[in-house]
């Protein structure tokens, strides 16, 4: 058996996927379906969403097939990864890749594997859409084509889930979505001793432009510094909305000085802007407390009572500006 390579952009993609938020997850009807159309079309025993995380294939759906997850040294699907396209394994028997792996050699006795991938958005393949038999034989041009299609469905309800966990104003991550995420990203950077930097906003004096200018016109300010934010930050970062006016954002990979320069280049931005109301334009400004991962750091949220601590501090000295808890 020839064990799967690890793909080049391994960090981002776990990434990506961790951020759908779907991994051991209950079954759900619109995956489900999918799977049992894919089993029909192709005429299989075996249909399912295999999904590739650090160490394990997941199944988010299954049909013929009783397991959940099976290790990843194993998995036809972290093959399939690897590649730009369909993959397909006629005869496992006949694939020195294959043949004495043990999903070959025992249950569920994998004769036939065929495997489209699931592509997010961002470029990263999360898993496949695959179908087994227990038989050795091809796949057609146009069962292929329909196995793609299937698997961009697959995709579109992997978003769709995603877009639940989305504020509908702002499009940050929901109060509950940031801190799934932002604690995802502090056991990595615990696990892996990297950096990790959180930060804290408030708009200021939020409640005057709302009595001043009226709602429209503070949903208008929510929006532009939520847009500003998200332009300015990398994939890997994480942008929610956790309250009113409050925001938080997770910068990866990232120590505090460096954290300080984004959410400065950020304030920036927000303050050179104008918003128009009626006949009137006004502008806005933000304060934002920073604070970085420390060795003694247990839990997130010792990170964010001192990003909430330094918010304070901001506040205090003036707003319109960031601090830096040190």
């Amino acid at each position: 058996m020839i064990e799967p390579s690890t793909p080049d952009n391994e960090a981002d993609r776990l990434r990506d996927l961790e951020r759908y938020d779907v991994l051991d997850t209950a079954p759900e009807a619109h995956f489900d379906r999918i799977t049992r159309i894919a089993s029909t079309i192709i005429g299989t025993p075996i249909a399912l969403v295999s999904l590739i995380d650090e160490n394990r294939q997941w199944f988010k759906s299954r049909v013929g097939l009783e397991a959940t997850e099976t290790p990843r040294e194993v998995a036809f699907c972290a093959h399939a990864i690897n590649g730009e396209e369909t993959f397909v394994i006629n005869d496992a028997f006949e694939d020195e890749r294959f043949k004495d792996n043990p999903l070959v050699t025992g249950d569920p006795n994998v004769r036939f594997y065929a495997g489209a991938l699931l592509t997010s958005p961002q470029g990263a393949n999360l898993g496949t859409l695959c179908v087994i038999d227990h038989e050795p034989r091809t796949l057609t041009a146009a069962q292929s084509r329909a196995l793609e299609d299937l698997a961009d469905l697959v995709v579109r309800e992997l978003e769709l889930r995603k877009a639940a966990a989305t504020d509908y104003l702002t499009g940050a991550g929901n109060r509950r979505n940031f801190f799934t995420t932002a604690d995802r990203e502090f056991a990595r950077a615990k696990r892996y001793q990297r950096h990790l930097s959180v930060c804290t906003f408030d708009l200021d004096l939020f409640k005057s432009v709302n009595d001043t200018y009226g709602h429209v016109a503070g949903d208008e300010s929510l929006k532009l510094f939520a847009d500003i934010c998200q332009q300015e930050i990398r994939e890997q970062d994480f942008f929610g909305r956790v309250g009113g006016e409050e925001f938080a954002l997770v910068l990866a990979e990232t120590d505090g000085p460096e954290a300080l320069k984004v959410i400065n280049r950020i304030l920036q931005q927000v303050r050179a802007q104008s918003i128009r109301s009626g006949n009137d334009t006004f502008s806005i400004t933000v304060s934002g407390g920073i604070s970085a991962l420390r060795d003694s750091d247990a839990v997130l949220g010792d990170i964010m009572v001192r990003a909430d601590r330094a918010l304070y501090q901001a506040k205090e000295n003036g707003r319109d500006q960031a601090v830096l808890d040190v």
